[in-house]
C-alpha cells in the first residue's frame, strides 16, 4: 500500500537537501509534480505513483543499500542470468527486494564466501586490484605439494604470460593422495587458484573459499546468507598480511 508525504520530505529522503532547503526550491518554482510546478508547502504525494522533478531532472529515492555474504553451495553460478538455465545464487536470496549482484565470481563447482550487493562502488572496491583484498581459500588438492612447490607459489609463477602476485600458502594436512592447503591472495583472475596449482601438477579436486580480508565465513551453513554490518564491512579492508611461514 502507498503512503503520501510532504513534498519536502520526500526530497529530503532523495538527498536534493534539507527539508528547510528543499521548501526554497519549492518556493522558488524549482519542483515540478508530474509535469506541473507546486508551490504549496503542504503538498504531499505518492513516491510510489507521481513522478518529481528538480529543474526538470527527475528525483528519486535512492536505494537503501545492502550487502549480503552468502555461503553460495556448489551447482550455483554466479551470473544474473544463465542460458544454460543452471540455478543462479541470487535465487537463494529470498526475503531482500533490492536487485542484488555478485561481487566477483566462484566457479559452479567452487563454495564458500560470497558476497552480494546492489552498491557499485563498494563492489569496485572490493574487485580493484589497488586495495588487494585479500581472499582466503580452502584447497584439496591431488598429490603433496612440496614445501619448494609452495613456495614458488608465494613468491609468484608466470600464468598466462603474467605472473602472479605474492600469496600465502600453508598446508594443512596431506594424505598418501591429495593434501589441503589454505591460500590467500588477493588478485581476482578467472580460475587462477586452479590454474596456480595445475601449473606445479597439482590439480584441484575442491575449492572453497572462507573469508574475505578478515571477514570470514564461519559457521554460515550452506547456502545460508545474513546482512553485513558496517563492522564486517571494515574487516573486509582490513587485509591480512601476506607472509611466509617461518
Amino acid at each position: 500500500m502507498s503512503e503520501h508525504i510532504r513534498l519536502q520530505k520526500y526530497l529530503a529522503q532523495c538527498g536534493i537537501a534539507s527539508r528547510r532547503k528543499a521548501e526554497t526550491f519549492i518556493a522558488a518554482g524549482r519542483i515540478r509534480v508530474d509535469g506541473k510546478v507546486v508551490v504549496d508547502m503542504g503538498s504531499k504525494i505518492d513516491p510510489l505513483r507521481q513522478r518529481v522533478s528538480f529543474d526538470g531532472k527527475p528525483v528519486k529515492k535512492e536505494e537503501e543499500k545492502v550487502y549480503i555474504l552468502l555461503n553460495k553451495p556448489k551447482g550455483y553460478v554466479t551470473t544474473l542470468s544463465d542460458p544454460q538455465g543452471r540455478p543462479i545464487v541470487t535465487t537463494l536470496i529470498k526475503d531482500i527486494s533490492a536487485r542484488l549482484f555478485p561481487v566477483g565470481r566462484l566457479d559452479i563447482d567452487t563454495e564458500g564466501a560470497l558476497i552480494l550487493t546492489n552498491d557499485g562502488d563498494f563492489a569496485q572496491r572490493i574487485q580493484h586490484p589497488s586495495f588487494e583484498v585479500t581472499k582466503t581459500y580452502e584447497a584439496l588438492v591431488s598429490g603433496f605439494p612440496s614445501k619448494t612447490d609452495l613456495q614458488a607459489l608465494e613468491r609468484g609463477i608466470l600464468l598466462e604470460g603474467k605472473m602472479t602476485a605474492p600469496a600465502s600458502m600453508k598446508l594443512l594436512k596431506s594424505t598418501s593422495r591429495s593434501s589441503l592447503v589454505n591460500i590467500i591472495i588477493h588478485e581476482g583472475r578467472k580460475r587462477q587458484v586452479k590454474k596456480m596449482f595445475q601449473a606445479i601438477g597439482h590439480p584441484v579436486i575442491d575449492l572453497k573459499r572462507l573469508a574475505y580480508g578478515r571477514l570470514q565465513l564461519g559457521k554460515l551453513p550452506r547456502g545460508g546468507y545474513r546482512s553485513l554490518t558496517p563492522k564486517d564491512l571494515n574487516k573486509i579492508f582490513k587485509n591480512i598480511p601476506l607472509q611466509k611461514e617461518k
